[in-house]
């Protein structure tokens, strides 16, 4: 079982968003803090990302992506921030509660004061934008490939044509060059760059690896394995231009034609969706819609540099340990009121402290069974018996109350719960 039922807040996600989210929280002084994550470690994307380029906005260094992850894991770890590995949330309530399925923990249930939403986003596929062909072996997203590479250690091919001028794209084309492979060429099919100019600079331009605008991919060939793409010069209406056609021999396509936020979650929770960024709409604090959901880096809209992720994770966590610990307070003002042995259910179902004043309490219940004879009505907290009446019989079709006074407040203030038996007497 997971060591706790509710949670001050839960980040769902622990890539730079999310990360920053559950230290900002901790700081903010929520006490208990828990991230879910789906793969093995915390740290997300940035595990995979063992290129340059991060920290240059929070740190003034320039860091690979495990640096920059690495930083902010030691600091969760040193703040007491709890994690989920290997862990899937199935479903998010508008009433802040999840449901997840775990390998170490199986089917788990979790309230949580307040929710950051930090799923990232994910890359659209050729399905996605419908490049004709038959389906070989050798067309992956950019971020597949990179997996494959930095994780795995695997080669997705040797001679590789790219489409689309996304970072990831770009940063794959040195890195597979750098590990042998042949990139034959860059296609982006708008006029203009998708990614970062230091990265065409530095990943194409540094390795002259050639980049065509207003180009994309036709048709694929190859059956069992890719063998080659046809290419073709598109107009400003993204039309084939005819007789620009061209074949280049490959073996491996990768995919690098845009991201989409991660969101299914999101719907599920009542979280109103921009149609633009395909994210959540938030306001300055990084709230959503929905109280007390609150969402941050690339779920939102995408970002091009991680630190800026960092950044709104820093918002949103602070954010939501606000709203966790101003729901606290309002909690801990309240008493709970259970039923005990032989009640149904007792309402009022909490007793506001605020509210002991002079005015008397009346609690109505009714019982699970009848004892025709005489009864005794209890109210205590665990071993301390604040108030009693006695009643004649007990049914349960016939409500029942005692009313608590002004002399049973100072014990009722002290509780921690009220619970209400009712036995013979």
């Amino acid at each position: 079982m997971i060591k706790k039922k509710i949670y001050d807040v839960v980040i769902i996600g622990s890539g730079p968003g999310g990360l920053a989210a559950a230290v900002a929280a901790k700081k903010e002084g929520a006490e208990d803090v828990l991230v879910i994550e789906r793969d093995t470690e915390l740290g997300g994307i940035l595990l995979q990302c063992i290129h340059n380029g991060f920290g240059l906005e929070i740190f003034n260094e320039d860091l690979p992506g495990p640096s920059y992850a690495q930083r902010y894991i030691d600091e969760a770890h040193e703040l007491g921030v709890e994690s989920m590995l290997d862990t899937i949330v199935l479903e998010v309530t508008p009433g802040r509660k999840l449901f997840a399925s775990s390998t170490k923990h199986g089917f788990v249930e979790i309230d949580a004061r307040a929710i950051v939403l930090a799923m990232g986003c994910r890359e659209r596929t050729r399905a996605m934008i419908q490049i004709p062909g038959m389906r070989p072996a050798g067309v992956y997203t950019a971020g597949t490939a990179q997996r494959f590479t930095n994780i795995e250690g695997k080669m997705p091919g040797e001679r590789v044509v790219i489409l689309g001028s996304g970072d990831i794209g770009l940063i794959m084309a040195r890195r597979l060059t750098f590990e042998g492979a042949k990139v034959e060429r860059v296609l982006e099919i708008l006029p203009y760059l998708s990614g970062l100019t230091r990265n065409y600079v530095q990943c194409l331009q540094d390795f002259d690896i050639p980049l065509q605008f207003e180009h994309t991919v036709k048709f694929i060939h190859g059956k069992d394995r890719v063998e080659a793409v046809e290419i073709a010069q598109v107009d400003k209406n993204w039309n084939y231009v005819k007789g620009s056609e061209e074949t280049i021999p490959c073996d491996t396509l990768l995919l690098s034609v845009g991201l989409i936020p991660e969101n299914e979650l999101s719907r599920q929770a009542g979280v109103r969706i921009d149609p633009i960024t395909g994210g959540p709409y938030v306001d300055e604090s990084r709230e959503t819609n929905v109280p007390g959901i609150f969402a941050a880096g690339n779920v939102v809209h995408v970002y091009d540099l991680a630190d800026w992720v960092t950044l709104a994770g820093y918002d949103a966590g602070k954010s939501a340990a606000k709203f966790a610990m101003a729901l606290k307070a309002k909690e801990s003002a309240h008493i709970p009121v259970k039923a005990g042995n032989n009640v149904h259910h007792v309402v009022p179902h909490t007793i506001n402290k605020q509210n002991l004043t002079n005015d008397e309490i009346e609690l109505q219940l009714r019982v699970v069974r009848p004892i025709e004879e005489r009864v005794m009505i209890e109210v205590h907290d665990g071993e301390n018996r604040i108030a009693r009446k006695a009643a004649r019989y007990a049914r349960p079709g016939e409500m029942l109350t005692l009313v608590l006074k002004e002399r049973h407040f100072a014990d009722v203030e002290k509780a921690d719960s009220l619970t209400v038996d009712v036995n013979p007497r």
